[in-house]
């Protein structure tokens, strides 16, 4: 595809284009004038002229004899000996010019080696598994902003459109694989499958890169890659970030969940921002290796972040703080096996006991930590109640049973207070394909038998919830917003629950299933984000570690408990009322990225609707019969 942006410089060690009207009119005698100096302009036709010899009268043998003895007609490439990495023109004192076209033999290699089309499919699912380095356990975060380069440099180098996008779904493939590694013991063969098929949604970024960047961009064409390309993977972000498709897990600006300005920049524009600015990074570093327009702009491209975090950092300031909760978090640890549910629960109500006379303003358990309903249940009703009074402060707890007022399973975070069960419940919206329901299952049921996929589908609940903590010893009462595991990875719920009064919010997750696997440390550090996103604080409690605690800017506070821990922490969060450029504005980042690429693809279109089109030749000119150019028979 040719873009209207000014054509491409060729890069170096290109082989040239060949000159298509440097075509030589052979010599009908076959002979070669020896005071003929050979001919170096290869852009002209030769037209044989009279042979001043035509008149004489031949010597058969001789001429013979002289065909054995000449040298053999030569060619040299166009353009040879001009520009880097090309063969430079031989000396005619050293010796005839190796022979060349048809039926003249291999020619000598004029380039190293470049891989195979196996070599290269390897490299592509190698370089799109490295951006996985960069999320926690590794938690590599500065390697983000050059890990796409050797991808990107060897999708700019693609020999056809084709193969760049066969090469971009291969290196979606490793992304996916990577990122999701730790779900293979609960999906095993099927996650290749899934990995396959998201992996497609690199097909046409793996296009893009090699028609933004191949063969050198020139200027303009550089400067529509710096916006193009990073606007083509916030579209993939977009779109696997659909709940069915397995969500946000894995974006890339999520890898700078410890970096304070890009957290500072998350508060402007969500995690979407800090995604942009990391592929614009990496789009700068190509460019800066290609051709001279190319380093020009990628200067111009680094400026301009460097620039634009500046300018973040100095106009949206940290939220402003005022006042603070005492929030503690429960974590039981595991208990597997028949009655790990029962031996969960006394295990939490142990610690719980323990945080009496402590001034706490809410105390969190994990996911999944009360398993039945406590309508049915009205002993362990009764015990999280005793438990409320003994460390006065009401208790958020997590039912994950089937409901008695309704069919189906639930999961439901609830208040509990002094009195009891507070009426404030919330039930999950978003479930986590195949954990806890199968897409299609009448054609996928069959997941069930090769992993550890849902046996029954849970029910949703239908909408964001809002509860309220008593005021006490002079705070005013505080809004609370819950959201259950996978849901703390959407950054729109929790945008929402601080646009309907939430001034702190609460995530409860389980990861116990993959316990020694980088799937907590990921987890948790997804309430950095949304911590800096809303400008609230953010808890994390799960029922086995990581629980982890955020404050309204996003840095941690206090020590998290981690996957070998069975314990509680008491934590004092700053509140702030802060509403941040991503609260106000939402998603906008996700909106600019596909007006770039509406653009990019109307002017484009109008490009080819200007163009000549393709393949129409003039008729060929008639000739008589027995003319030059159609002689008789």
């Amino acid at each position: 595809m040719r873009f209207p942006f000014g054509r491409s410089d060729r890069g170096p060690g290109r082989a040239p284009e060949p000159d298509r009207g440097a075509d030589r009119t052979p010599d009908p005698s076959g002979d070669r004038d020896a005071s003929r100096t050979p001919d170096r302009d290869h852009g002209a036709r030769r037209t044989p002229g009279p042979d001043p010899d035509a008149s004489r009268t031949r010597d058969p043998a001789r001429d013979r004899k002289a065909s054995r003895t000449r040298e053999p007609r030569t060619s040299v490439a166009p353009d040879a000996g001009h520009g880097p990495g090309r063969t430079p023109d031989p000396d005619p004192a050293s010796g005839p010019l190796p022979p060349s076209g048809p039926g003249a033999g291999p020619r000598p290699p004029r380039f190293a080696a470049r891989p195979s089309g196996a070599a290269r499919a390897a490299l592509a699912v190698f370089f799109g598994a490295l951006p996985a380095l960069t999320f926690p356990a590794p938690a590599l975060w500065w390697p983000a902003y050059v890990v796409l380069v050797p991808w990107m440099l060897l999708l700019r180098t693609a020999p056809t459109a084709r193969r760049a996008a066969l090469e971009g779904w291969l290196g979606g493939v490793g992304f996916m694989l990577a990122v999701h590694h730790w779900l293979m013991p609960s999906l095993h063969v099927f996650l290749l499958l899934l990995a396959a098929l998201l992996g497609l949604l690199w097909v046409p970024w793996g296009w893009l890169v090699r028609a933004m960047l191949g063969d050198g961009p020139s200027g303009p064409r550089a400067v529509a890659a710096l916006l193009a390309l990073p606007a083509g993977w916030l579209l993939i972000e977009l779109v696997r970030s659909w709940e069915g498709l397995g969500g946000p897990w894995g974006l890339l600006g999520a890898s700078q969940w410890q970096v304070a300005p890009a957290l500072r920049l998350a508060s402007v524009g969500g995690v979407w921002l800090v995604s942009l600015l990391v592929v614009a990074v990496n789009t700068v570093v190509v460019l800066l290796m290609s051709t001279a327009a190319g380093r020009r702009t990628g200067l111009a491209g680094l400026v301009a972040c460097g620039l634009t975090l500046s300018l973040v950092w100095w106009k949206a300031p940290p939220p402003q703080e005022h006042g603070t909760v005492r929030v503690a978090v429960v974590q039981p640890g595991v208990f597997d096996g028949p009655g790990g549910a029962e031996r969960r629960f006394a295990r939490g109500e142990e610690l719980t006991r323990g945080l009496a006379g402590r001034g706490l303003d809410l105390v969190v358990w994990g996911e999944s930590s009360v398993g039945a309903d406590l309508t049915t249940r009205p002993d362990l009703a009764a015990r999280l109640t005793a438990l409320s009074r003994t460390v006065d402060a009401p208790l958020l707890v997590n039912v994950d049973a089937r409901r008695a007022d309704r069919p189906g399973i639930y999961k439901s975070s609830v208040l509990i207070g002094e009195g009891g069960p507070t009426g404030d419940r919330y039930d999950k919206m978003r479930l986590v394909p195949f954990g806890e329901y199968i897409p299609a299952r009448a054609v996928l049921g069959w997941v069930t038998s090769v992993g550890k996929a849902a046996g029954e589908d849970r029910r949703r609940g239908t909408a964001p919830v809002v509860m309220t903590l008593p005021a006490r010893d002079g705070r005013p009462a505080l809004r609370v917003g819950p959201l259950v595991c996978f849901e703390s990875a959407f950054p729109d719920m929790s945008r929402l629950l601080t646009r309907e009064g939430a001034g702190l919010l609460i995530t409860q997750s389980a990861t116990s299933t993959f316990q020694e696997s980088w799937a907590p440390a990921q987890h948790a550090s997804l309430a950095a984000l949304r911590a800096a996103e809303s400008g609230r604080p953010v808890v994390h409690a799960t029922l086995t570690g990581i629980s982890a605690v955020y404050g309204p800017d996003g840095r941690r506070i206090g020590e998290p408990l981690g996957t070998d821990r069975s314990a509680a922490a008491v934590y004092e969060l700053p509140l702030s009322g802060t509403a941040t450029g991503y609260v106000r504005h939402g998603d906008w980042p996700l909106w600019s990225a596909v007006a770039v690429l509406a653009v990019l693809c109307a002017v484009e279109g109008m490009d080819m609707l200007r163009r000549p089109a393709r393949g129409t030749r003039a008729p060929r000119a008639r000739t008589a019969r027995g003319s030059a150019g159609r002689p008789a028979r």
